[in-house]
């Protein structure tokens, strides 16, 4: 990773970027994987820079706060679970509230369906008992 950080400022400030919000830092999950082919970590860079480097940190119109509730409702309709896990960090990290997130929910499952909304609540089940355990301030 080091020699990305290296060649692309931009990558490394896109990491700091993701560190911030999540609360951990996310090389440790763009090490190559074993028969990853050599263009795995190009994938992974590309999407950390786009995602990290250029979304998250568009907050003239739309804040933090709010493209974390926003990103949790888009991985919970998607069914993306364990990306709506990281989301749902993201956004008990920059300050949106549990009652928040259960009332996002609350209207994913009116837009989405039961079926898709308690797949997706059970995660933030977890990640609200991983919070309590570690008495984190959320």
């Amino acid at each position: 990773m080091a020699d990305n950080e290296e060649k692309e400022p931009g990558y490394a400030a896109a990491l700091d970027t993701a560190a911030r919000l999540l609360g951990m830092r996310l090389e440790q999950f763009l090490e190559p994987g074993p028969g990853e082919p050599a263009n795995g970590a190009d994938f992974k860079r590309l999407a950390t820079l786009h995602t990290f480097g250029d979304a998250w940190p568009r907050t003239d119109v739309l804040d933090t706060r709010t493209r974390a509730l926003i990103s949790v409702t888009i991985a919970a309709i998607l069914g993306t679970l364990e990306p709506l896990r990281g989301q749902l960090r993201i956004a008990l990290n920059n300050g949106v509230t549990p009652e928040e997130v259960v009332e996002a929910f609350i209207h994913i499952e009116a837009y989405a369906g039961a079926a898709r909304a308690f797949d997706g609540y059970r995660i933030a089940q977890q990640v609200f008992q991983e919070a309590r355990a570690a008495e984190e301030p959320w």
